[in-house]
Parts: C-alpha cells; sequence; structure tokens
C-alpha cells in the first residue's frame, strides 16, 4: 500500500509541472510558492487544534519544515535558470543520494544489487530527457544539484527522526507547511497581494491543485510511507517523478517522446522495480536478524 501511495505522489508531482510553470509566468515564483503553502497551512491547521504536540515533536517538524521549502526553492529557481534536460537528470540524483546518505546515518549499507538498480534508474532518466541535449553547466545547474543533496537529506531525516516515536504525520505536516508558509510569504513581501489580486478562477483552481493535491496530500503521504518503509526505497519511488511529467507533457502539451526516450522510461521502471526488490529482501534480512541479534541477551529456558 506504501509503495502505491508513493508512486501516487510520483504522478501528483509529475503533474505538477505544467500548473506551475504557468502560475509561475502569472506572479513570479515567490508568489506561487507563498500562496501554495498559505493554502495548504490553512487546510491543515485543524489538526493543531485536536494534538497538542510536544516540544521535540515541534522541533521535528520545524525542522523538516526548512529543509522541505529549501528543496522547493532551490529546484524552483534552479528550473528558471537551466534546461529541463539539465534539471531532471540532476534531480533525479536524489536516487543515488538518499541511500548513501540513509547508509552514512544508520551505518547499514544496502546491498550492491540496489545501487545497481538506482544507477539504471538514473541513466533511465537521463536517456528520458536528454532528447534536446544537455547545455553547458550553469548557476541554475549548480541550484538543481543542491537541491537534491537536500531532497535526499530531508527524505533521509524525515527516516531517522520519526521513524519509532509517537508523532502524529499530520501534526507533523502541519508544521511543515506553516514554516513553507511564513518564509515565502515573508520572502514574497508587498508584491505578495497585488500579483494574488490578477489571478483568474483557473489560476487559483491551479494554486488549489498544488497545495493540496502536490502539497498536503504529498507531504502527508512521503512522510507517512517514510516513516513505515527505508528512505532508500521511498526516495526511488519519489524518483519515478521525471518519467511521469514527460508523460504528462506528452498527453496535454502536445510534446513528443523518442524511441530513446521509451528507452529511458522503460528502464527507469525496471531499475526502481529491480531496486524495491533489492531494499525489501534487504530490510527482510535485517528483521529477521534481529530476534537472532537478541537472543544471548533473553533469559535462558528452564531445563526439564
Amino acid at each position: 500500500m506504501g509503495d502505491v501511495l508513493l508512486l501516487a505522489v510520483a504522478v501528483v508531482w509529475g503533474s505538477s509541472y505544467l500548473t506551475a510553470k504557468t502560475l509561475v509566468v502569472a506572479g513570479g515564483v515567490l508568489v506561487v510558492l507563498a500562496l501554495r503553502f498559505l493554502v495548504s497551512a490553512a487546510a491543515m491547521l485543524p489538526f493543531l487544534a485536536r494534538h497538542r504536540p510536544g516540544r521535540r515533536e515541534v522541533g521535528v517538524g520545524l525542522l523538516l519544515g526548512v529543509t522541505q521549502a529549501s528543496v522547493l526553492a532551490l529546484e524552483t529557481y534552479g528550473v528558471a535558470l537551466t534546461s529541463a534536460t539539465n534539471a531532471g537528470v540532476l534531480i533525479s540524483l536524489t536516487i543515488l543520494l538518499t541511500p548513501m546518505l540513509e547508509g552514512l546515518v544508520t551505518c547499514r549499507w544496502l546491498p550492491r544489487s540496489f545501487f545497481v538498480a538506482a544507477a539504471a534508474a538514473t541513466f533511465g532518466v537521463v536517456l528520458l530527457v536528454a532528447g534536446p541535449g544537455f547545455r553547458t553547466p550553469s548557476a541554475g545547474d549548480a541550484l538543481i544539484l543542491a537541491a537534491a543533496v537536500v531532497r535526499a537529506a530531508h527524505v533521509t531525516l524525515s527516516a531517522h527522526l520519526t521513524r519509532g516515536r509517537p508523532y502524529d504525520t499530520a501534526v507533523l505536516t502541519t508544521l511543515q507547511t506553516v514554516v513553507g508558509a511564513v518564509v515565502f510569504t515573508a520572502a514574497a513581501g508587498p508584491a505578495l497581494l497585488p500579483a494574488a489580486a490578477t489571478f483568474h478562477p483557473a489560476e487559483w483552481l491551479g494554486v488549489v491543485y498544488l497545495a493540496l493535491g502536490c502539497s498536503v496530500f504529498a507531504f502527508v503521504v512521503q512522510l507517512w510511507a517514510i516513516r513505515r518503509t527505508s528512505a532508500s526505497r521511498a526516495s526511488l519511488l519519489l524518483g519515478t517523478e521525471p518519467v511521469w511529467a514527460v508523460l504528462f507533457g506528452v498527453l496535454l502539451a502536445g510534446d513528443h517522446l523518442t524511441p530513446v526516450g521509451v528507452t529511458g522510461i522503460v528502464l527507469m521502471l525496471a531499475g526502481t522495480y529491480a531496486g524495491q526488490r533489492a531494499e525489501g529482501r534487504a530490510r527482510l534480512s535485517l528483521e529477521e536478524a534481529a530476534p537472532r541479534e537478541k537472543t544471548p541477551l533473553e533469559p535462558a529456558l528452564p531445563m526439564v
């Protein structure tokens, strides 16, 4: 169930590119991000009324809010300064960066087969988006690379700081949206209200979609799934986002998919499937080994 929901998040995020691109042209990056998080926070605030979080839970939620807001800011500005090709390839590096960070944090490394599968999935993204060709590295590329690193850190922290703790997923997500709302509203400044006043109903519908679908639904599901699986597995599934972005571009924007792009999609999905299986086997082995490791500490059975 968790895998299906994470794939649903990847689909939603993949579908958001066309909407976000239109809105950014109408209102600017900071205005769109501010409105997105303000609507998200308004939708989530009732969860704080029914659950009073402890100091540590608030601290975790605020920290994850900072990392999440950082990812979106770096990614959005990066896309504006580089080609879609470079951006798609660089952000997909999260698939490889996350298991590396998780291994450093937990001191437990996934098997080589997982990294081979993740590398195959990343190469699939390269094939998928390489139609227009790569451009000379730019400041935008550096921002996207930074976004990939921060996203990997965000996913790893989400798993490390929340798994096994009695935190409320909805409350943590609410705190993340509040942080984003405060940060981006302050960054947008006086330009926010005049720009929002020019939005047409269709553009407000886009804002609501980004807020409720790409933020509330996606953030809740992402954190819920990460707490029940590994950060590496979640990142691998969420890494299929470029595939869905391209498919929505083909279906809705009249983009064309080349044979090389089709090969990239197949390789991406095959790598994701193989990586899931490798991660699942490794996690099962750890779960089976855990009771055996505890056995010497348990009292011996009485002799009969």
